[in-house]
């Protein structure tokens, strides 16, 4: 445990001064003000708040209206017109009136030139109108070749085609040979170019990649 220096010992160094000082507090006086109040019987006086003076409302004076700031006319003037916009409105339609004619002017003086300048340009030739053709296309101008057969059609190219269908198994059994292109003959057509993937030619239409392959399983003749 250390020693407290002694008292008649002298001190060199600088003197040494206190950081924080604990003070006791006083909570008697809070208590007993608190106390006071609660009990009521505290030193404190009630004042009553002051009224109005008498006579106030008599005093008071009522603000006088506030004054409109719209110019009036002149005595002379008549009422619901202002001074100078009859003018203004009159100087207004002379300056739309005038730019009016001046462009009318100015298209009038430009369509008569054009018109000048065609009339004296030379006239040109007339030309021969190209009569369209009436006669039929010929086979080699249809989009699946020559010699192509579609319904409607009939001859013994036909004939050949429904002989040679019967041949196919389910495609057009016990079929016509009359050698007309009907329905149910371009029905057989159609029917053998989506079992054996033929893409070339038109649904129901015997073209030149319908023909190959249909002679290529029932041989050429």
């Amino acid at each position: 445990m250390p020693m407290p220096p002694d008292r008649e010992q002298s001190h060199d160094g600088p003197p040494l001064e206190p950081v924080r000082v604990l003070r006791p507090r006083r909570t008697d006086a809070l208590a007993e003000l608190i106390r006071e109040f609660q009990e009521g019987t505290g030193r404190y006086d009630s004042v009553a708040l002051p009224g109005p003076p008498s006579g106030a409302e008599d005093r008071t004076q009522e603000l006088p209206p506030v004054a409109d700031h719209t110019p009036l006319a002149p005595s002379g003037a008549p009422r619901g017109r202002v001074p100078g916009l009859r003018r203004f409105t009159v100087a207004a339609a002379v300056a739309t009136a005038a730019l009016v004619g001046f462009g009318c002017a100015f298209l009038l003086t430009d369509r008569s030139d054009g018109t000048s300048a065609q009339a004296s340009g030379p006239t040109p030739s007339a030309e021969p109108t190209p009569t369209a053709s009436t006669s039929p296309p010929s086979g080699a101008t249809d989009p699946d070749g020559p010699g192509t057969l579609r319904e409607g059609d009939s001859g013994p190219e036909v004939t050949d085609l429904q002989q040679r269908l019967r041949r196919i198994p389910n495609v057009y059994d016990d079929g016509s040979t009359s050698g007309s292109y009907d329905t149910v003959l371009t029905e057989a057509v159609a029917r053998f170019q989506l079992w054996y993937g033929i893409r070339g030619d038109e649904t129901g239409v015997y073209g030149n990649d319908t023909r190959l392959a249909l002679e290529s399983r029932t041989g050429a003749e």
